[in-house]
């Protein structure tokens, strides 16, 4: 059974800073794309950032390219998400995905449908 569980939401001040982490168990982690979404309350979950297998590459949303960075450690099963100069736009709840997909850089890797292994989420809340 795969578990993820995030950790590192809080209340933060416009353009100030927080990371997130996520931390897996079951199945291998390596395998899989690791990625984080977020819904905002009234809207739709949507892609923030994705990260291959190894690490070695990452898209982001056009929303967050340039204040966000996603990581993640293979030898501790954690992926995290490093949220810089954050606007009041990124008050959201913030959840990791992960899944396992046969090639890097397809769309269907931007989509929240196509991951079958979700944590609970934790909130992020940025204020003026």
């Amino acid at each position: 059974q795969v578990q993820l569980v995030e950790s590192g939401g809080g209340l933060v001040q416009a353009g100030g800073s927080l990371r997130l982490s996520c931390a897996v168990s079951g199945g291998t982690f390596s395998k899989y794309v690791m990625a984080w979404f977020r819904q905002a309350p009234g809207k739709e979950r949507e892609f923030v950032a994705v990260i291959s297998w190894s690490g070695g590459s990452t898209i982001y949303a056009d929303s967050v390219k340039g204040r966000f960075t996603i990581s993640r450690d293979n030898a501790k099963n954690t992926v995290d998400l490093q949220m810089n100069s954050l606007k009041l736009e990124d008050t959201a709840v913030y959840s990791c995905a992960a899944d396992y997909f046969a090639e890097w850089g397809s769309r269907r890797q931007y989509s929240p449908h196509e991951y079958d292994y979700w944590g609970q989420g934790t909130q992020v809340t940025v204020s003026s």
